[in-house]
């Protein structure tokens, strides 16, 4: 089953989106969605749960990933950045330790973020390049992600960074093995976004099972790891970062299920959105002159502005059909 689902990852060729190119810097924004094989040959992905002192979305689960800095850098050299200031991750693929390695498989879709940021998810997978070597008539155990390569985390962006069942973002029950704390795995709702019906999903990530990497100043601001039980300096959020299960919803919770429908071929098994991205509207509201290079002060997208964009897109197909 992961084979091919790398197989389709490696494979998916999202639609052209050129208007990335023509987008401002300021409204270009990348997220890194990070597999690896855990030590029964299933995939997990890398989630961090956001600091309580950021300005938008703290205390929220959430995939490494940030602004870009320049026109020049590519979504996933956005991504890769980010997750070094966050995760520690290394930026430089010749820094990353052996036997891991990073290999890029895809882009996905964009999305529109509330903070009327357009959002490119790629996905990423880190795997070893050296398989088992017999030792005294046994085969020796590879390092594992979990084990070895959870790396140190940046404490002024992470709270915490924990991992996910790939292919659970496509069920309604968990698929973590018992004993498992108390709660439902998903929830979901329908609200209005886009000025169409639009699925929330709620999936709660059981990680009493795990290895949950906490940061843990130091002299220097230095970040070093630190698990469940350490004494360390809290903040707001702390209860947070506590509980038997981490929520993850949103735009990273519909990331999540886009990106497991494209690798396992399926659907999910609850209600939910048919299209990835919002690629559509982005566009209208390009046209309206809403993505510019200043955001103005306390400006949030409407519904009002959705409608209108989605007008003018339908505007310009009708067009094109003449």
């Amino acid at each position: 089953r992961t084979k091919a689902a790398v197989a389709r990852l490696r494979a998916f060729k999202p639609p052209p989106f050129p208007l990335w190119d023509r987008l401002p810097v300021s409204r270009r924004a990348a997220v890194l969605l990070l597999l690896y094989a855990d030590k029964k040959g299933d995939l997990r992905v890398v989630i961090t749960m956001r600091a309580a002192s950021l300005r938008s979305f703290s205390g929220h689960a959430a995939l490494p990933g940030g602004k870009a800095d320049a026109v020049e850098e590519t979504p996933y050299q956005i991504a890769r950045r980010e997750a070094w200031e966050e995760i520690g991750l290394p930026e430089d693929d010749s820094k990353i330790p052996a036997p891991f390695r990073i290999e890029h498989l895809c882009y996905l879709p964009a999305n529109l973020a509330r903070t009327e940021l357009v959002v490119r998810p790629c996905v990423a997978l880190l795997h070893t390049t050296e398989p088992p070597v017999p030792v005294g008539g046994e085969l020796s155990s590879t390092p594992t992600v979990e084990e070895s390569l959870i790396p140190r985390l940046d404490a002024k962006e992470v709270a915490a960074v924990f991992s996910a069942p790939f292919h659970n973002f496509l069920t309604e029950k968990d698929e973590t093995d018992p004993p498992l704390p108390e709660g439902d795995w998903y929830q979901g709702s329908w609200t209005t976004w886009h000025d169409e019906p639009w699925r929330m999903h709620f999936f709660y990530v059981p990680v009493t099972n795990q290895r949950v990497t906490k940061p843990k100043v130091r002299d220097g601001g230095l970040a070093a790891l630190g698990e469940h039980g350490d004494e360390e300096e809290s903040d707001a959020k702390e209860d947070e970062t506590m509980a038997p299960r981490y929520k993850v919803w949103g735009m990273t919770a519909r990331i999540l299920v886009d990106a497991a429908t494209v690798a396992y071929g399926k659907k999910p098994e609850f209600e939910h959105n048919t299209h990835f991205g919002d690629e559509k509207i982005i566009e209208g509201l390009e046209r309206l002159g809403r993505l510019g290079p200043k955001k103005r002060r306390g400006s949030t997208i409407t519904g009002a502005d959705i409608k209108k964009a989605a007008e003018v897109i339908k505007k310009k197909e009708e067009g094109s059909k003449m």
